[in-house]
């Protein structure tokens, strides 16, 4: 059986980093860096939009800016089925 995520990578889910600049809840005028990843869905990110409604709903900082960057790191053209098999002694 072939790994999890390796799956999901071939359903298109790509690897995805979002830096998440917030407001520090005692400080507001501070900004404060988050780094967030995990594989998604471009370019609707469905698992990043879940996490930031979580963010807005239970977390005091509030959201600044994000920033996001993804990588498909499976493509159609890097996958194929080949019909042979190579035995080596």
């Amino acid at each position: 059986m072939a790994d999890l995520q390796f799956q999901a990578r071939l359903k298109g889910y790509s690897l995805t980093t979002a830096e998440i600049l917030y407001r520090m809840p005692d400080h507001p005028e501070l900004l404060q860096l988050f780094l967030w990843q995990d594989y998604d869905i471009a370019p609707r990110f469905p698992q990043l939009g879940a996490f930031l409604i979580f963010w807005r709903d239970h977390l005091e900082g509030a959201l600044y800016r994000v920033s996001v960057a993804h990588q498909r790191l499976v493509s159609p053209t890097e996958f194929r089925f080949i019909d042979g098999e190579l035995v080596m002694h």
